[in-house]
């Protein structure tokens, strides 16, 4: 048997479940060399602003026990520089589903940013970034406050030429309100999680790990949280949820499938192993040729309580 692994997002059809999660795939090229990125999912850019950033000052990244910290706060070359430098060369890569991460600090760069990239072929959709919590200002402010979401949501709806996933931040009292949030303002997907707030203190300096003193948790260490995340986000919608935190195998993707994903986000996996993404694509493979599963995307939501 040859499974079907195919799903499909937002209007969007994907070979298989598993995308390179902004932030962790640089703007995809970067990737070439080690990656068949036609194997794949798709990938999301690192986040784009609407002028280029550099963001933060070293030390950015600090490997824990159990994930990663990272402060990079949105380094990019902006959406032009996306546009000019960077999209003309994916678009050569055939079969490759290329999908845009959007950060702004007002709800006017958001628009900006998104009126930029509506001028470029090639990209199948936007994720809207409300939850970075590396930033001075913006970005996880809209992420935490229903009334911002709304508007922000509504806003970039009426802006965008292209499907609109929403990439929701964990750090909230409720997930599945603020995903339903996000759904009725007009998004066609949503994200979860994104980086939990946390920091890290060297005892023998007496300083943090992160020159930004708070950072962002990922990896294995967030995954049960971001499993339940899923789960509760999935029972408040009807539209797709992508699942998002420390998956490292394809009995993860499963995992978060069962909770209620149509599709997955590969990040910080992608660190220790840069062929993370299609190595856990074609372990899915096997593994539902072995567990006798003919569709992958009848796992979504399939868990017995």
């Amino acid at each position: 048997m040859t499974p079907d692994l195919s799903v499909s997002l937002a209007g969007i059809q994907l070979k298989n479940p598993v995308i390179g999660a902004s932030g962790t795939f640089g703007y995809g090229i970067e990737f070439e060399d080690v990656v068949h990125l036609d194997r794949l999912g798709g990938f999301v850019v690192k986040g784009l602003s609407k002028e280029p950033m550099i963001g933060n000052p070293p030390p950015r990244l600090y490997e824990t026990a159990a994930g990663m910290l990272n402060a990079i706060g949105l380094q990019n070359i902006g959406a032009r520089g996306f546009v000019e430098e960077k999209l003309p060369r994916l678009r050569e890569i055939k079969n490759a589903v290329v999908i845009a991460n959007v950060f702004g600090y007002t709800r006017e760069d958001y628009e900006h940013t998104i009126e930029i990239l509506n001028t470029g072929e090639g990209i199948a959709a936007y994720e809207l970034n409300v939850s970075c919590p590396n930033t001075q200002h913006g970005g996880i402010q809209f992420g935490s406050d229903p009334r911002l979401l709304d508007e922000l949501v509504t806003s970039a709806r009426r802006f965008s030429q292209r499907p609109l996933i929403v990439k929701l931040s964990p750090n909230v009292t409720s997930i599945g309100q603020m995903a339903h949030i996000a759904q009725e303002a007009g998004a066609d997907a949503v994200s979860l999680v994104n980086t939990f707030v946390a920091m890290a203190i060297d005892i023998k300096t007496r300083t943090p790990r992160i020159a930004n003193v708070s950072a962002g948790l990922s990896g294995p260490a967030i995954k049960p949280i971001a499993v339940r995340m899923v789960y509760e986000a999935s029972k408040s919608v009807q539209i797709p949820v992508i699942g998002i935190g420390g998956i490292s195998t394809a009995a993860d993707v499963i995992e978060f499938m069962l909770a209620g994903a149509a599709a997955v986000q590969v990040g910080t996996a992608s660190y220790w192993d840069p062929r993370a993404t299609e190595k856990i694509a074609a372990e899915l493979g096997r593994w539902c040729a072995e567990h006798e599963v003919a569709r992958i995307a009848e796992l979504t939501g399939a868990m017995v309580a």
